[in-house]
């Protein structure tokens, strides 16, 4: 299945899995704040649910903007260097060129109307303001509605914050909303809802509707009797009308009955009121929190407790597979953790991610919050995290090793899940440089950063890395070249040539062969688009220093005689380079890689066009356009689709190649650096465009490119791809 490229007008958000109960008051304020303000922070402590009231406030305003609602995840972040590039891959933006992360986020949204919702910023507060600030400032139709714990405090800011929710006062009842027979009736349901002017406008059943609606999920056909009312009505009433703390406490009702779970919470929170002073100046939703959370882990097995603190070191989601090696050792058997995994599930203490393949699962960031405090007492807290760390390193290793190979698209998917743990793992090494892990991940990452979407982040880490770490080491030259490689993508063809040159020349010192060829290989991967023509007459020859082999395939060998194939190219010398491309392609047909093989067709492609072999050249560029979507390859898809642009314009389908030119036009806009900064295909686009419009005429043209552009990119991809794309799909 193809990645997507950017959900054009509709947005990321999460699906909302369960009915927000109560806070209309809240969406209502919400909407009036809108009206005042572009930056609003939802603020309350831990467990309100200050998340799920902002999925649903931005459900409701997505559909009237038209860009859409895009939902940006920062629990799993480090550090508030991360923030923007966080949002960038929310926004499906991956930008192809060295200008700060900031600049080319404020470019991007200038002209955009949508929403960013910020969820959970408590611990970058120093970054959220400074930054939302900027984009405000530089987006004049941007809104962006946080999520936090404490505000911003950013000039612009408008605060809504969010209690708990209401529950009955002692001695109420449920204001009459039983049937005679002691079931809650559909009346009475409503009953327990708002009644307007009592409390803060919410009513007083949204707690009891809560519990019960939640204890139904565990126990089918549960419902709010005369002999369970006032059981159910003291629960909530212990919990605060915490929503967190009510799920959890009904999640236990598949175990106990309502009148059992009523004693144990008493008696929990009896016992946490004997606790030294510090709990008993908590307010009072805070010890609600606590009771619940301690409450379950209380009821938790030994091996259950230990489980939820080592998995607190994980970012984002993981699987059973990291949990066994991260977590498991003598007191925790690695057979006995995909057991363990599902009775924490169970007990809403992780939550399984939908998507095919294996679960993977993911804590809430109060619940990890509760299991990092236990690993910290535990004393376990650093040799997890280099644990962590070390397992991440050892994926990273075998992705870098597998990447040239049959399993590319498995890798693909495999990476894109462990992205927050990979980044997680960076983070906590760069912390510890003294452990040299930190170039070596980096490094290994080549392979996401270079080819699977994320230049600009592996540059920010990669220079990170190497400035911390300056000791020569195999693992640093890694890094150099890395580095190197993600500056051609971003089109600074300086900045990598002088990357390179140092990789060349310490992969010398170290006497290994193997890291000279990768530091040549990005040496005229630079040269090659700074300047093709020139590339070849001082670089050309030293392309044989990297010998051609039919047994193997690296990465060094395919990208050194792709460059090759580009500067003859470039100096009209298209049947060498056609040969030398056929080549490459073949070797790679023979290893079941498509990354490589995907850019040979490419510029089998360019190649082609040059010799106007127009069908020729189209027919390399659908085939390159099947794997670089698969792969999310941006750069890939855009070149590719500029070439069927170009062919379209050449066989007098003017209107095609404008709408195709649109469609590209939308991807490069996400990318920063149009044709990646290759004079040649910037020249070919802009002779492309000529055509079109002296065949099409200025309007026909432009309603022809404005619907390229306007197409959902995925869709536009899949209709080029048909059997039925000789003629640009007509509007619904």
């Amino acid at each position: 299945m193809a990645v997507a490229l950017n959900r054009k007008g509709i947005g990321n958000l999460p699906a909302e899995t369960t009915r927000l109960i109560g806070r209309e008051a809240e969406l209502a304020e919400l909407g009036r704040l809108w009206e005042r303000s572009r930056l609003v922070t939802v603020t309350g402590p831990g467990g309100v649910g200050k998340s799920r009231l902002a999925l649903r406030a931005a459900v409701d305003l997505a559909p009237r903007l038209t860009d859409g609602a895009w939902w940006v995840t920062l629990s799993p972040l480090g550090r508030g260097s991360s923030l923007p590039y966080a949002i960038a891959e929310a926004l499906y933006l991956v930008s192809s060129s060295t200008d700060p992360i900031l600049e080319t986020l404020a470019g991007y949204l200038a002209e955009r109307e949508l929403l960013l919702v910020w969820d959970t910023c408590e611990h970058l507060i120093e970054a959220c303001a400074p930054v939302a600030e900027q984009l405000l400032a530089a987006a004049p139709n941007l809104r962006i509605l946080a999520t936090s714990r404490r505000t911003l405090g950013a000039p612009s800011e408008h605060v809504l914050p969010v209690g708990p929710l209401p529950v009955p006062a002692g001695g109420e009842d449920a204001g009459g909303a039983l049937s005679p027979g002691g079931a809650l009736s559909p009346a009475g349901a409503a009953r327990l809802r708002a009644e307007p002017g009592r409390g803060n406008g919410i009513g007083d059943g949204d707690a009891v509707a809560l519990l019960v609606e939640r204890a139904a999920a565990v126990v089918p056909g549960f419902a709010l009797t005369a002999d369970n009312r006032s059981t159910v009505l003291d629960i909530c009433r212990r919990l605060e009308g915490l929503p967190l703390a009510i799920e959890l406490a009904a999640a236990r009702l598949g175990e106990w009955s309502v009148p059992e779970l009523a004693v144990r919470l008493k008696d929990r929170l009896a016992a946490l009121q004997t606790q030294p002073d510090v709990y008993a100046a908590d307010p009072p939703w805070h010890q609600a929190l606590r009771t619940a959370i301690g409450w379950s882990h209380q009821w938790c097995s030994p091996a259950e407790r230990l489980l939820w603190a080592r998995a607190s070191v994980f970012a984002g989601s993981f699987d059973a597979s990291a949990a066994m090696r991260v977590c498991a050792d003598g007191h925790l058997p690695a057979g006995q953790i995909p057991a363990l995994l599902d009775a924490l599930a169970d007990k809403s203490l992780l939550t399984r991610m939908p998507g095919g393949g294996a679960d993977r699962y993911r804590m809430l960031d109060t619940i990890r919050e509760y299991g990092a405090s236990w690993l910290r007492h535990l004393g376990q807290e650093h040799e997890l995290r280099c644990r962590h760390r070390d397992h991440y390193r050892a994926l990273a290793r075998r992705g870098s090793a597998a990447w040239m190979g049959p399993d590319q698209y498995s890798w693909y998917d495999r990476v894109g899940a462990e992205l927050d743990n990979l980044r997680a793992a960076l983070e906590f090494a760069l912390t510890h440089p003294e452990d040299h892990c930190a170039v070596e991940l980096a490094g290994n990452l080549w392979f996401v950063w270079v080819c699977c979407g994320f230049p600009k982040e592996g540059q920010h880490y990669l220079q990170r890395a190497l400035a911390a770490d300056t000791v020569l080491s195999p693992q640093r030259t890694q890094a150099l070249w890395a580095c190197g490689m993600v500056l051609v993508v971003l089109g600074d063809g300086r900045g990598a040539h002088a990357r390179a040159a140092e990789a060349v020349t310490a992969a010398e010192r170290l006497g290994d062969a193997d890291l000279r060829e990768h530091g040549l290989m990005t040496v005229l991967s630079a040269a090659a688009l700074d300047d093709a023509i020139r590339a070849l007459a001082v670089y050309g020859h030293r392309v044989s220093e990297i010998a051609w082999r039919e047994d193997a395939l690296s990465f060094p060998l395919v990208s050194t005689w792709e460059a090759r194939a580009m500067m003859l190219t470039a100096v009209g010398r298209t049947e060498e380079a056609i040969a030398v491309l056929q080549q490459v392609r073949t070797v790679c047909e023979r290893h079941g890689e498509h990354w490589a093989r995907a850019y040979s067709e490419i510029l089998l492609a360019r190649a082609e066009l040059a010799r106007s072999r127009l069908g020729v050249a189209a027919a390399h560029a659908r085939a390159a356009l099947t794997a670089k979507h698969r792969l999310g390859d941006r750069v890939g898809v855009a070149t590719a689709v500029d070439v069927l642009a170009c062919a379209a314009a050449g066989t007098g389908r003017a209107e095609q190649a404008a709408w195709l030119l649109g469609l590209a036009q939308q991807l490069w806009e996400t990318l920063g650096q149009p044709q990646v900064g290759v004079h040649e295909w910037v020249t070919a686009r802009q002779a492309c465009e000529e055509q079109a419009r002296a065949a099409l005429g200025e309007p026909a043209y432009r309603q022809a490119f404005r619907a390229g552009c306007d197409i959902d990119p995925d869709t536009g991809i899949a209709y080029v791809l048909s059997e039925r794309a000789t003629h640009p799909p007509r509007p619904a």
